[in-house]
């Protein structure tokens, strides 16, 4: 059985102080049954890294698709790599929405992440006009579908998949165990027609909303791998339960 992720992204959240208790509550009472990873804002990473990364994991929530260069604001991989950081987000619904990025440029970032030895989560999902629209299919092939073509499959030992309903976050709507289930199959489903074995050792993450009173149910199912979480992550508490529903 593929190994539980639980992976909580920070977002523009937070102050330094804020952020060293979160991550020391989250240390001091750490789950061992699965992996966990915490996503804070780059100002806090070398700190945090410093601090806590002998025992909890640390990721980017972005990087350029640039190894150096005039490139004002980018952070890249190979400086992510050399703070510490393990995982980086790739193309973020945030990330596609608010700086327009397209499916060819998060696939450079992805071959970016793992050339520099950072493993990638691979953000995909469709928006509430895209779902409302009966194109959630066509959505989410295409945005997995640009990554396999341009890097292949065989990237994909070494790449992490996180589905995440756009609709579903911050809308009052909610995806049920089985609507979730339904895309992640379908994802690796696409995975399958290139390389079944990779398919299925490939972990695809839901980050639709995961709270802890529904965090169990959904990992309950068949494809879904853990949980790439947003508000909750910022609440110790809720964090650890939705660590321990991964159980």
């Amino acid at each position: 059985m593929r190994r539980k992720l639980v992976a909580g992204n920070w977002k523009m959240h937070g102050t330094r102080e804020s952020a060293e208790k979160l991550v020391a509550a989250i240390v001091a009472d750490f789950p061992t049954h699965c992996d966990v990873a915490v996503f804070p804002p780059f100002p806090y990473l070398v700190p945090l890294i410093e601090q806590h990364g002998a025992k909890l994991a640390f990721g980017a929530q972005d990087c350029s698709e640039h190894d150096d260069g005039a490139y004002t604001g980018d952070v890249s991989a190979s400086m992510l790599k050399d703070t510490g950081c393990r995982y980086v987000l790739a193309g973020h619904s945030e990330r596609r929405q608010y700086h327009h990025e397209t499916d060819a440029l998060i696939a450079c970032k992805v071959v970016k992440a793992l050339e520099h030895g950072l493993t990638p989560i691979l953000c995909v999902g469709e928006s509430l006009e895209e779902h409302d629209a009966g194109r959630t299919v066509d959505v989410v092939q295409r945005q997995l579908g640009k990554v396999i073509e341009h890097c292949g499959i065989a990237v994909f030992e070494r790449v992490i998949v996180a589905y995440e309903p756009v609709w579903a976050i911050g809308t009052g709507r909610t995806a049920s165990p089985e609507k979730a289930q339904s895309v992640h199959a379908l994802l690796r489903s696409q995975l399958a027609q290139a390389d079944a074995k990779i398919a299925n050792s490939t972990r695809i993450l839901y980050g639709g909303s995961v709270k802890p009173d529904n965090a169990a149910e959904l990992f309950a199912e068949n494809d879904i791998d853990g949980g790439l979480i947003g508000g909750a992550s910022l609440k110790a508490p809720d964090f650890l339960a939705i660590c321990a529903a991964a159980h």
